[in-house]
């Protein structure tokens, strides 16, 4: 029988009162953007400055697969068929991961929610919404032009110019119904990422600090 996501969880398990109350206070920031938006960049700066902890999705994933835990071998497993991680997987790690850190003065959490399922998903496990989600606003081209670059020096094989269109049509086709929740809650702060790096991190710090 062929693996499909329904043979995963889909639900996480919801957070004991003494886990919410860890993680009640803290900042949490989403940030948001496809592929070469720059994002990974900016979290790195924004952590070191405001001594906040960087979550990174697609490495927690990385990292994650490698281990030999049976929920590390049920996402090797996902990830070498193709398909999506589910719901349940995702937000168990990203979970683990903020209480693993219980005086961290805030969160950035790096390319999360991906999904409009993992969005309602963290606010029913966790018991409380993001303090802001940061969409890094920025055109195709420039992501697909940023993209190949850096799999011209990373060599990285799915990099190639059809497997970067395609992930950004997947990306902006999943993302829509996201930014349309966070709009609903006044939660989204959009930054221009075209211009200088030192411009881009300006205003991330401006949108933090608007916060404090």
């Amino acid at each position: 029988m062929g693996l499909c996501e329904s043979t995963f969880p889909q639900l996480s398990r919801a957070l004991r009162p003494q886990e919410k109350d860890i993680l009640r206070y803290p900042l949490i920031i989403f940030v948001v953007g496809g592929p070469g938006c720059g994002k990974g960049t900016q979290c790195r700066n924004m952590a070191m400055k405001y001594g906040f902890y960087h979550v990174e999705l697609g490495q927690l994933l990385r990292e994650e697969a490698q281990r030999s835990t049976q929920r590390s071998r049920q996402i090797r497993d996902i990830m070498q068929k193709g398909l999506l991680v589910p719901t349940g997987l995702i937000l168990d790690m990203i979970s683990d991961n903020l209480l693993s850190y219980p005086k961290s003065r805030g969160f950035l959490i790096d390319g999360f929610p991906r999904e409009l399922e993992q969005a309602r998903e963290f606010e029913r496990i966790v018991g409380r919404a993001p303090n802001v989600v940061i969409v890094f606003d920025c055109s195709m081209e420039t992501m697909v032009r940023r993209v190949l670059r850096r799999g011209q020096v990373e060599h990285r094989a799915d990099d190639s110019e059809p497997a970067i269109r395609k992930r950004l049509e997947t990306h902006y086709t999943l993302c829509e119904p996201v930014l349309t929740f966070y709009q609903q809650k006044n939660l989204l702060r959009y930054i221009l990422a075209e211009e200088a790096p030192e411009n881009i991190f300006a205003k991330c710090c401006s949108v933090i600090e608007s916060l404090q």
